[in-house]
């Protein structure tokens, strides 16, 4: 097998060392935790910070009107 590269064999082998290290309690809390600071992550990452939402606010509201320029 090429250095660097993990088969499945491996990844049982890592995995049964993880538990054995851990215990099954404590690897699931630890994957609970993991998945919910990804999930904080994703959320912040996909909010608008709200100054920016107010930046956008303003110039909507500064912006001419389409519709009001065409009439003339």
């Amino acid at each position: 097998m090429p250095f660097g590269k993990i088969g499945p064999l491996e990844l049982a082998l890592i995995l049964l060392i993880v538990i054995a290290v851990f215990g099954a309690g404590k690897l699931a809390s630890l994957g609970g935790a993991l998945g919910k600071g990804v999930r904080e992550f994703r959320q912040a990452v996909k909010e608008e910070p709200e100054e920016k939402k107010e930046e956008k606010a303003e110039a909507a509201k500064d912006a001419p009107d389409d519709k009001a320029s065409k009439k003339e």
